[in-house]
């Protein structure tokens, strides 16, 4: 029996949408300013996922470092109902492509990264 490789990727929700893009998946918090919801060809919005408004404030605050975002969204993420919306994304990404959807400028820096890790089972 073959395994099947999940192919998750990272694209800016304001990029136009790819027919490649398998089920498109919102993670942030916050629906992106100017653009509208029939626009974004978005699948699923799992705010569970998202760090919490307490977390970003702080990582975009002045003592924020990216080391420590990632150990406390780390812990955010294995509360319950985000433990469950991650294992969904997990299910999604093994029966075909998932494109996680970002307005951040630099997804490599934030939560969207840290998120791939998480899927991927591997350290940020």
């Amino acid at each position: 029996m073959a395994t099947h490789t999940p192919d998750v990727r990272v694209r800016r929700v304001y990029e136009d949408p790819s027919p490649d893009d398998g089920v498109r998946v919102l993670v942030d918090r916050l629906w992106p300013r100017g653009l509208k919801k029939a626009d974004a060809h978005v699948d699923e919005w799992p705010k569970a996922l998202t760090p919490s408004a307490e977390l970003r404030r702080w990582y975009h605050g002045p003592g924020g470092t990216h080391e420590e975002f990632r150990h406390r969204y780390e812990a955010e993420l294995a509360v319950p109902e985000a433990a469950a919306a991650l294992d969904r994304l997990k299910e999604l990404a093994a029966r075909g492509t998932v494109t996680l959807l970002t307005a951040a400028k630099d997804p490599s820096k934030g939560h969207t990264a840290v998120l791939l890790s998480a899927l991927a089972g591997t350290e940020a």
